[in-house]
């Protein structure tokens, strides 16, 4: 795969984290709730924004940096060729118009209404989204049978597993341990980095939304005490910039969909160690964009 993979993931991935905290989406629902919690009221859309600000970066850079601009000039050559074969006969036309079904006008209608229901009515994410399935589900639009089999099982138990460890090591007071070691090696002018690169190393190997920022956003208030100072809402952004840009790890969520996903043929121990470089290097990025940003 070697250069193709990398061109191909740098801008893919980054832009599934960027829209993963968009005030409709079950994280951007988590990371929100939480930064209530600790004091920040209407943070929706600037963690959103500050999220996606720095996935843009990330993702253009990677992509240029691997070789991607070498797209647009073969993208030319290619045009610029004549076609092959025989020249008096006319080109066929490959686009076809082919109607939606009705499954996939009422799948359309469900995505619309999940939409709607959280930005408008300020209904339940998770909630609509389970009501919207079950309503596929029982007018035979979604192959349940089906959709089921394919599901990731092995991310969702490796996601619940360290879940549990994390809830544990809370419960028994080390999260509270890990927020004086910050404070230690962090100052007020320092903690966006250095916040950002230990969410970061946490998150290469469990899941951002079900673990990092349930477990590390509470942490910002008391941080701010024992440094003595620093800006909350760039804490929070920090950590969820962070936290999602090394989601690529084949150990964490999104690397491990990209490996569940990945097509017959594949080398696996090379796409394994590829998304692990990828995900650990976005670690030190991920340091340095929250830095220049925040």
């Amino acid at each position: 795969m070697g250069s193709t993979f990398a061109i191909a993931l740098a801008p893919i991935a980054n832009a599934a984290s960027a829209g993963s905290v968009s005030p409709v989406a079950p994280t951007g629902v988590i990371a929100n709730n939480i930064a209530a919690g600790i004091g920040l009221q209407n943070t929706q859309w600037p963690i959103y924004f500050n999220n996606l600000i720095v996935h843009t970066i990330a993702a253009f850079s990677g992509y240029f940096i691997f070789g991607g601009w070498k797209l647009f000039s073969a993208g030319r050559q290619k045009k610029s060729q004549p076609p092959a074969g025989n020249q008096s006969q006319p080109p066929v036309d490959a686009s076809v118009d082919v109607p939606f079904t009705w499954k996939q006008w009422l799948t359309l209608a469900m995505i619309v209404t999940l939409v709607l229901s959280v930005i408008v009515f300020n209904l339940n994410v998770g909630f609509v989204a389970l009501t919207c399935a079950l309503v596929l589900t029982f007018t035979g639009a979604a192959e349940d049978t089906l959709a089921v089999k394919r599901m990731p099982w092995k991310v969702i138990m490796m996601v619940c597993g360290v879940t549990t460890l994390i809830a544990i090591l809370e419960k028994t007071g080390g999260m509270d341990l890990f927020t004086d070691i910050l404070a230690r090696l962090a100052t007020p002018e320092s903690s966006t980095a250095v916040t950002a690169f230990f969410t970061a190393l946490v998150s290469i190997y469990s899941s951002t939304t079900g673990v990092v920022l349930p477990a590390f956003l509470p942490m910002v208030p008391g941080l701010i005490e024992r440094m003595g100072g620093g800006d909350a809402m760039a804490l929070v952004s920090s950590m969820t910039v962070s936290g999602h840009l090394v989601d690529v790890s084949p150990v964490s969520t999104l690397g491990a969909l990209c490996m569940a996903a990945a097509p017959a043929g594949t080398d696996l121990r090379v796409f394994f160690n590829q998304l692990l470089a990828w995900g650990i290097s976005m670690s030190l990025v991920g340091a340095l964009l929250s830095w220049l940003v925040f």
